[in-house]
Parts: C-alpha cells; sequence; structure tokens
C-alpha cells in the first residue's frame, strides 16, 4: 500500500471493561452500528480474561472520520494514555482501568457503575472484606478528564434491562462523541432486541449524567419499617411488638428494633418477634441499639431450613429471572448444589432423634451414606421444588429441632455475659455484642466462626478487671476476623494469657 493513502487523522478510541453477562459485547456493536450509520469507519476488537468473579474483558473500539482517498490504520488494544473514553460496568472494573493507565486525566471521559459485583477475595474473610469503593472514585475523579459515576446496574434493573442500555446512554449523555441522541435511540431500535427495555434503561442512564441528584431521588427507596402480611391475629399481634418498641426502648434504637423484628417475623413468626424483644430488653437501655442488630442476626440463624425456604420463595424466582433478563417465550432452569452434612440432618430432627443420631456412630454411618455427597437439584422440576419445600415446611417446628434448643442456649448464655459486664463496664459489653459477627453462614462455616466467637468471649472474664478490657476483646475479635484457620487469634490469646499476672494499665487508644 502507498503510504501516502494513510491517513493520519487521530481516530477516537473507546475502551469497555466488563464481566461476562453485562453485554459489554452489545454495548460495542452498538457504538460501532451508531458510528458507521453516521458515516464513520469504526472497528472493535475484545480480548477476554479471567477475574475472580467471572470473565472480564476488555472490548475496545476505534472511530474515525473518512478521508477521501485515504484508509485508516486502527489499533486492535487500547494504548496508556491515549484512550479518549472508558467504560467501566462495575467499580473493581473501574479500578483495573486505573491500574492498566488507560484514564489520563488530558483526554479520558471516565464512565463507571457505581454497584459492586464481589470478588472471591472479599467473600471468603470470615469478616467484612468488601473493598472500599470510595478510594476507586476518588482515584478516577483525579486522574480523568471527566468522571460520571452512578448505579448503572440498579438502573438497568429498574428499567427491566441489562446494564450495556443504562451504560450507552451515560455515554450519549457525556457528549464525548458527536452524534444527537436520536441517533443512539435509533441504534438500540435497530437491533431489535428488548428494544423497549433498553430505551428505558438508555433513559435512565443519560438521565443520571445529565441531572445526577435528580436520578438520585428518583431511584432512592425508603426502608420498610412495618411488616404486612398474615392471619388478623397475627398482625394483631405485630402491632403489639411494634408498640412494645416505642413503649420499652430508648429512641435511638427503635429504628433498628424495627428491622430486627421484621427478620425475625419473616424467619420464623410473631411469637418469635417477642422473644426477640424480651431478650433484647435483658440488656440495658444505653446497649438496644447495637443489641436490636447483633440479637436479630443471632436469633435468625441459617440452618438448612432457611436455606430451602428462600430458595423455594417466588420473590427468589421472579428476581433470578429479573437477573438473566428472561424474555417472553424463553425457559428457565434453575439448579441449586445442596451439600447437607450429617451434622445438619441430625440438626434437622426432633431434638431427641438428633442427639440420639449423634451418639450412635452406626446410625452416623448410614446417614453419611445417604447425605455426604453434593446433591444438585433443579428447582424448575417438580420433583426437584417439592424435596425443597418439605424441606422448608419444617419452619413451623424449627423450635422442637435439635439445632434450635442449642442456638436459643448459646444465645441466652452470650447475652447473660454480656449483661454480666455491662454492669460494670459498659465498654466491654458493647465489644461483646459486637462479637456475634464472627458467626455466620451454616455448615463448616457457621462451625468454625461460632469456634471463634466461644474463644473469644471466653477471655472476657479474664480481661475483665483490666481498664483496657474492652480494646482488648475488640483486638481478639479483629484477629479472629483476620485469616479462617485462626492462626491470627491463637497469637493473640496467647498474649491475651501473658496479661493475666500484670497489673491493668492505662486505656489504650481506640
Amino acid at each position: 500500500m502507498d503510504a501516502s493513502a494513510l491517513s493520519y487523522d487521530r481516530p477516537f478510541g473507546i475502551a469497555i471493561l466488563a464481566m461476562g453477562g453485562q453485554g459489554g459485547g452489545v454495548l460495542a456493536d452498538w457504538i460501532v452500528a451508531l458510528a458507521e450509520g453516521e458515516g464513520w469507519i469504526a472497528q472493535s476488537t475484545s480480548v477476554p480474561g479471567v477475574a475472580q468473579r467471572t470473565g472480564a474483558t476488555i472490548y475496545y473500539v476505534e472511530l474515525i472520520r473518512p478521508r477521501e482517498g485515504a484508509s485508516p490504520v486502527l489499533s486492535l488494544m487500547p494504548v496508556p494514555g491515549d484512550v479518549d473514553v472508558v467504560i467501566a460496568a462495575e467499580m473493581m472494573e473501574a479500578g483495573r482501568a486505573i491500574q492498566r493507565g488507560l484514564v489520563s486525566p488530558e483526554r479520558t471521559t471516565f464512565i463507571a457503575s457505581s454497584h459492586r459485583a464481589y470478588a472471591v477475595t472479599e467473600k471468603q474473610k470470615p469478616g467484612d472484606g468488601i473493598a472500599d469503593p470510595t478510594n476507586v472514585e476518588v482515584a478516577a475523579r483525579g486522574v480523568s478528564a471527566r468522571f460520571y459515576c452512578a448505579d448503572m446496574q440498579g438502573i438497568a434493573s429498574q428499567a427491566g434491562s441489562v446494564i450495556s442500555a443504562s451504560l450507552f446512554g451515560a455515554l450519549a449523555a457525556s457528549g464525548a462523541l458527536p452524534f444527537a441522541r436520536e441517533r443512539f435511540e435509533d441504534t438500540i431500535r435497530a437491533a431489535g432486541v428488548g428494544v423497549e427495555g433498553s430505551l428505558r434503561a438508555f433513559a435512565g442512564g443519560f438521565d443520571a449524567v445529565r441531572t445526577p441528584n435528580a436520578a438520585a431521588a428518583e431511584a432512592k427507596t425508603e426502608a420498610p419499617s412495618r411488616v404486612v402480611g398474615g392471619t388478623p391475629a397475627e398482625q394483631a399481634e405485630l402491632t403489639r411488638a411494634l408498640a412494645r418498641i416505642d413503649a420499652e426502648f430508648p429512641a435511638d434504637g427503635r429504628e433498628m428494633l424495627r428491622v430486627g423484628l421484621a427478620r425475625v417475623v419473616d424467619y420464623q413468626d410473631v411469637a418469635y418477634g417477642h422473644e426477640y424483644l424480651d431478650r433484647v430488653a435483658r440488656l440495658p437501655p444505653d446497649l438496644a441499639a447495637e443489641a436490636a442488630k447483633q440479637v436479630a442476626v443471632a436469633l435468625a440463624y441459617d440452618d438448612v431450613v432457611r436455606v430451602a425456604d428462600l430458595k423455594t420463595r417466588g420473590s427468589r424466582f421472579a428476581r433470578v429471572r429479573d437477573e438473566v433478563a428472561v424474555r417472553g417465550g424463553q425457559i428457565l432452569d434453575t439448579t441449586e448444589f445442596m451439600h447437607p452434612r450429617v451434622e445438619e440432618v441430625c440438626a434437622t430432627l426432633p431434638a431427641k432423634w438428633g442427639a440420639w443420631i449423634e451418639g450412635s456412630p452406626a446410625a452416623q454411618k448410614m446417614l453419611g451414606l445417604i447425605f455426604n455427597r453434593g446433591r444438585r437439584v433443579r428447582t424448575t422440576t417438580v420433583v426437584g421444588f417439592v424435596q425443597l419445600w418439605l424441606v422448608a415446611s419444617l419452619k413451623p417446628r424449627r423450635r422442637t429441632l435439635l439445632r434450635h434448643g442449642r442456638e436459643m442456649a448459646h444465645v441466652d448464655a452470650w447475652l447473660d455475659l454480656v449483661a454480666r459486664h455491662a454492669a460494670t463496664d459498659t465498654g466491654l459489653a458493647l465489644e461483646l455484642l459486637k462479637c456475634r459477627r464472627l458467626v455466620k453462614g451454616y455448615s463448616d462455616t457457621h462451625a468454625r466462626g461460632q469456634s471463634k466467637f466461644d474463644r473469644v468471649i471466653a477471655a472476657a472474664d479474664r480481661l475483665a478487671a483490666r481498664s483496657d478490657a474492652a480494646d482488648w476483646i475488640r483486638r481478639l475479635r479483629d484477629a479472629a476476623l483476620a485469616d479462617e484457620d485462626g492462626a491470627t487469634l491463637d497469637g493473640a490469646l496467647k498474649t491475651v494469657a501473658t496479661l493475666e499476672t500484670e497489673p491493668a494499665r492505662e486505656r489504650l487508644p481506640a
């Protein structure tokens, strides 16, 4: 080719970072179709990768105005510092774009969705391992020429579409491309797939950039403060429970108590809601707000019955259909992976039966042959759904099951310990309440968490005479959350053991 036939006009580069299922390829195709419809030359490429959540792909689009007698040479990959628009379909992907150097303060319009899809490393930590997205947002504003950020996933879900449509709207509103809004919308119509939902999501993304405050206000929803449904008698008891909150508890804890009440009533029944309030009332009023949260979590523990109940609810099937954007005429098949241990099976039996099996090696071996293997249950089939539904139907009998009796004994022992120390050290009592966050999940996860919890609170009596007892319990809790196997906690407990013979020191800063 004659070098004089090459165009030296600079192409316009757009990098899209998206995960599997987010429609990054669709977004790239729309941009190419839009540009070509306006008489531009466009080229798109994609480089798939592997993230700790799902397949992460970089889609790269280059656009250039045609020049008579010249042929453009377009790049296959974005070059750091030379990208005009970067679109990140999730906040961690925005961070990846910054790390790769794709965003520059001289040139780049940066568009990102503020929602999160958590990485495996975030989920596997015993405590709250979620990375702070604020750091990414601050960095994004500093390294880009213009930064637009909104919950594009929420906008798309509300519109019954996928995030690619709302991101396309944000791109249109940013003004980075010299094309009218109508041309963007015509591109969606021309594609002919999910047009109405995509146009709604497009409009939401457009408004989120042009009028962000108004869009955020419209998207904001208030959490319900009351539980609805049930028989007239249950509603009367629920009204009485809500009245108890206003009459018996301090104002700063009432909102959390209402949320906690809603959780435990949904978990079991209204009578269980009154049990919840009774347990919180055992503690001093200045601990009510924290107790409201932690006791609700403790009473709504995860068991096989709860898991089966959640997996067979109509609301869950509707949510899954919305998440995968099932269209009219399409069939959704849902498969659940269930792997209850023999311990979970025993815990789901009446207390006497479960205890007898636990004491009989032969009975345990027989149950192990049946249950100690994973099962894939298709809940969109009659047989699969009925299997889980039967387990969920044990909910009214939960109070008679072995697991419930043990959980309540454990909770009551914990609250007795908190109440005892609250009489002399409110700070220590508060830290003991917060230790409940160590216990979560079910099966092996629950067993590990409860073991750590028991070891941490067992140190309370040993530390109670010290002025810095609350600080030490906080440190032990942080150590328990540091790793899965508890090695850090082991070291911290050894340190505590050496403190027994030392005099109490001045309280350490929090």
